[in-house]
């Protein structure tokens, strides 16, 4: 795993808050507390214009963001470099899945852009997993993340594809495999942190994306709920969500926020509301 960081990416690495200061147990502080870096805002946006006005209207009160696919196809590479040069932390969502060389390629082109973070699909196996964390040997900011089960499915989406084992089932076993391939974390539900966490221990990442301020019905994400802000507590096509009070509470390292705050009235309000559920 990747340990040695410098500057603000040493906020990616420290899973449990200090109660009283809100800062990591990990060594290392960045431009921004830990708690800053713990909450990633999605940047889940058709153009790069929309994007920005986001991360305009948020200013100095978020520093961490994720790039997904969508973004990347429209906007380009520019984007992510810039949020990078403006101090940014930027979490490369690509969820990579193709031979070991392209997906080393790809790792080494999210490096040299200034990424903190990168998915690679656990369910690609040991050799997808392990190139990708080959790769980002030469970029110590960057962090190979590896993508369990997607949060959109379910038991019989996996029996779809031949998969007898439910969500829960598969994303421990896809977990193990990626910390046998040496990736620095894993990403799934909320609903998972706390058996991630209690089989994996206190080191790994466990990025959460999935999370709404809203209520949500059953299951461990419904507890610890920070209140609805401007109602958008929507799951988002999410099947398995959670709040963010419970997904830290269960050990998640991380929380990707989305509509929660970039579809309100006033996002920075929201953003403070996930982030006191990482105090």
């Amino acid at each position: 795993m990747n340990t040695d960081f410098t500057g603000s990416a040493r906020s990616c690495g420290s899973p449990v808050p200090d109660a009283e200061t809100g800062s990591g147990s990990g060594s290392g502080s960045g431009s921004g507390s830990d708690v800053d870096g713990r909450v990633i805002v999605a940047l889940d946006f058709a153009d790069r214009r929309s994007a920005e006005g986001l991360v305009e209207r948020l200013g100095d009160a978020c520093s961490s963001y994720k790039i997904g696919l969508e973004l990347l196809t429209a906007a380009g590479p520019g984007l992510a470099r810039d949020l990078v040069g403006r101090g940014n932390e930027v979490f490369l969502d690509l969820k990579l899945f193709e031979i070991p060389n392209s997906v080393a390629g790809a790792v080494r082109a999210a490096g040299a852009l200034g990424a903190s973070m990168v998915t690679v699909h656990g369910m690609g196996g040991t050799g997808i997993m392990a190139a990708a964390v080959d790769a980002a040997r030469e970029f110590p900011r960057l962090r190979v993340l590896a993508l369990t089960v997607v949060t959109s499915m379910t038991g019989s989406d996996l029996a779809d594809i031949g998969v007898a084992a439910g969500p829960g089932e598969q994303v421990l076993r896809l977990a193990r495999l990626a910390m046998r391939a040496g990736c620095d974390g894993v990403v799934a539900s909320p609903r998972e942190a706390g058996s991630l966490r209690a089989a994996l221990g206190p080191e790994p990442l466990i990025v959460t994306p999935g999370v709404t301020l809203g209520p949500v019905g059953g299951g461990a994400g419904a507890a610890g709920g920070v209140g609805a802000a401007g109602g958008a507590g929507e799951a988002g096509g999410h099947a398995r969500p959670g709040t963010p009070a419970a997904a830290f509470a269960a050990g998640a390292s991380h929380v990707v926020v989305g509509r929660s705050v970039a579809r309100v009235a006033d996002p920075v309000a929201a953003l403070r509301q996930v982030r006191a559920a990482a105090r």
